[in-house]
């Protein structure tokens, strides 16, 4: 008597399964030929003219979030105390602190001599 065929769907699956082991067995043999990478300590300098480790040029050297909020918090603060000042007071703290001008720079932007935006900002640092 003759055995039954096997079904489709399971001979199938023994085809996958059988494919599946011949892959895998493939990669890992090429895996295996290749030479491994190399592992770099992060305490290790880059060479010996430099003072950095690999770590100090992987830090993050921007602002926490922590550091974000406080300095948002700060602005708000110096903002609400610019906005109660005199108007020329304004101006010549606006230009110097938030615009990043020297002095000499401040006066120009605002027309007035060098020694008028100093006193001004003396003024101001005084009261």
């Amino acid at each position: 008597m003759q055995k039954p065929a096997m079904p489709p769907q399971r001979a199938a699956g023994r085809l996958t399964t059988w494919l599946t082991t011949i892959v895998a067995s493939g990669a890992l043999a090429q895996l295996r030929g290749k030479p491994r990478q190399s592992h770099l300590s992060l305490d290790e300098q880059f060479n010996e003219e430099q003072d950095r480790s690999l770590a100090d040029s992987l830090g993050d050297n921007r602002p926490n979030p922590e550091d974000q909020c406080v300095g948002l918090e700060l602005h708000g603060f110096f903002m609400r105390f610019l906005s109660e000042l005199l108007p020329s007071l304004q101006q010549v703290i606006q230009r110097r602190c938030l615009d990043g001008l020297t002095i000499g720079e401040a006066a120009r932007a605002l027309e007035v001599p060098v020694a008028t935006a100093k006193t001004r900002l003396c003024r101001h640092a005084r009261s």
